[in-house]
């Protein structure tokens, strides 16, 4: 298995915005990630916060289904997750797998070794040509 991660990613209405949702999930059908749990937590304009499942939303159903699928996102992470979120926004909370780096995940465990860390480097840290250096 590849590192996995949790991604929040934050919409600014309480309803998904379906061209950023298919996009996201392209992602999944390319092989790319593999989605392994998924909710939808949103922020109300008064402030509650709701959590929901995938198949509760048409442009998300079927999404967690097969052998991949495991609940690990649990309340406390909704939570938290919508301590970031603006009252009357929403997020798309996933845990996927990075499944392009699964053969090297693979060849560190046989040669002993483990994955410790990982660490998102910010946008605005990363200059516009990579190959200049770092801002």
């Amino acid at each position: 298995m590849g590192p996995v991660e949790f991604i929040v990613l934050a919409f600014p209405e309480e309803q998904l915005r379906v061209p950023a949702v298919e996009a996201v999930m392209g992602l999944r059908k390319t092989g790319v990630v593999r989605l392994i749990d998924g909710l939808v937590a949103t922020r109300t304009a008064s402030g509650n916060v709701l959590a929901a499942e995938f198949d509760e939303f048409v442009e998300l159903q079927g999404l967690l289904t097969g052998r991949d699928v495991a609940r690990l996102i649990g309340p406390e992470d909704v939570q938290e997750a919508a301590g970031l979120l603006e009252r009357g926004s929403c997020a798309l909370l996933l845990v996927v797998e990075h499944v392009w780096a699964e053969d090297a995940a693979i060849a560190v465990r046989a040669a002993g070794g483990r994955i410790v860390g990982s660490v998102r480097i910010p946008l605005d840290r990363v200059p516009a040509d990579p190959r200049a250096g770092v801002a």
